[in-house]
């Protein structure tokens, strides 16, 4: 988790995807992607103080307050909770794999390996709220198969 917060705080991480396999099946079930850019209006109000260049150094807040911020973390979570009611039941034991997309020109630690995306043939995409912090925005959407192809 070290790493990943470095890579948060220094800009290098994409994006975030966290999929859903069948253990029996070694399909992939559900795919849920959080896009992660820095949010532009954290800085805007700080001309004189430049963006970060290096990983060691975090970008200015902006205006929002801790309160706003769990609001909108709050709402995210609820909305995921809730998706349970439009997702296919998954009537396999499954587990899970947590992709991270970094920016191209960053170093990988040798206990990270490659993945493929994981994507899913013949699915749904239901777009999910989007939330800001002080420095990050990041955006979500879950993929799953459409329930045709499944046996019920």
């Amino acid at each position: 988790m070290a790493q990943v917060n470095s890579w948060l705080m220094s800009g290098d991480i994409q994006r975030f995807v966290v999929v859903v396999s069948g253990v029996d099946s070694g399909e992939t079930l559900e795919r849920w992607q959080f896009n992660v850019s820095l949010d532009d209006d954290a800085t805007d109000d700080s001309e004189n103080c430049p963006p970060p260049n290096n990983k060691h150094t975090q970008r200015p807040t902006g205006k929002k307050s801790m309160k706003e911020i769990h609001g909108e973390i709050q709402a995210i979570i609820r909305q995921i909770t809730a998706s349970v009611t439009f997702l296919p039941l998954l009537n396999e034991p499954c587990s899970f794999d947590l992709l991270v997309y970094t920016k191209k020109t960053i170093s990988i630690p040798s206990k990270w390996e490659d993945s493929d995306p994981c994507y899913i043939m013949n699915s749904q995409e239901v777009k999910l709220r989007s939330f800001t912090t002080s420095v990050h925005k990041v955006d979500s959407m879950v993929t799953y198969r459409e329930a045709d192809d499944w046996e019920l």
